[in-house]
């Protein structure tokens, strides 16, 4: 077990290198924007990943809940998921992610399979409503970190595989898109709502959880 862990931060190291980047990559990325809407294909070389601080909490809440059964919104190229993967190999549990750029999806697994972890995980390539519709398993933890203006759809799509258990992790809650989403799914008035890192991140867990 401890030399799977160390496979796997070995792995994150190499890419949160690689990651230091992503500001360049993303001046770029706006600026190829700038005759139109910004599309996720004009981030296609960037991470726009997670901090090393909110994957090592992501691996505590993982643990501490005996999360098993995850769901991932928004691979890119592997960061999230891999800490997800060192949350589960604790619980033994599996992921099912999905990454809308073939590129990233592709280069996610080849890191997946450097961490010796890609036994443990699903890659859905595509538009994650099609690839998750019809998702019928329990979902115990599901990490929403993709295009913003999908998570309200996406919520209302899976909520029926929710149980009185079920973390929803929302990255990047201090956006627009993710303000309105989030504004939806307190006026349900099922859940509460708990932000953390000034904001950046909310996590939403239901009133019955105990």
């Amino acid at each position: 077990m401890i030399a799977a862990h160390q496979q796997i931060e070995s792995t994150l190291a190499d890419l949160f290198e690689d990651a230091k980047f992503d500001e360049i990559r993303i001046m770029k990325a706006l600026g190829k924007s700038i005759l139109g809407p910004i599309q996720p294909i004009h981030f296609k070389d960037t991470y726009l990943a997670i901090s090393k601080k909110q994957g090592e909490d992501v691996v505590q809440l993982i643990k501490e809940n005996g999360v098993k059964n995850v769901v991932e919104f928004g691979s890119s190229f592997g960061i999230s998921t891999l800490y997800l993967a060192e949350g589960i190999l604790e619980t033994n549990g599996s992921i099912v992610t999905t990454e809308l750029i073939d590129s990233k999806a592709k280069k996610a697994i080849e890191n997946f399979k450097n961490a010796g972890v890609d036994h443990l995980i699903e890659m859905r390539i595509g538009d994650a409503i099609n690839t998750l519709k019809g998702y019928s398993e329990p979902i115990d933890l599901l990490f929403l970190d993709g295009w913003k203006d999908l998570y309200l759809s996406l919520f209302q799509m899976l909520e029926p595989n929710f149980h009185s258990k079920t973390i929803v992790y929302v990255d990047n809650a201090e956006m627009h898109d993710t303000k309105r989403f989030l504004k939806a799914i307190q006026q349900k008035n099922k859940y509460h709502l708990t932000p953390k890192y000034d904001g950046k991140v909310v996590i939403i867990k239901s009133k019955l959880y105990e």
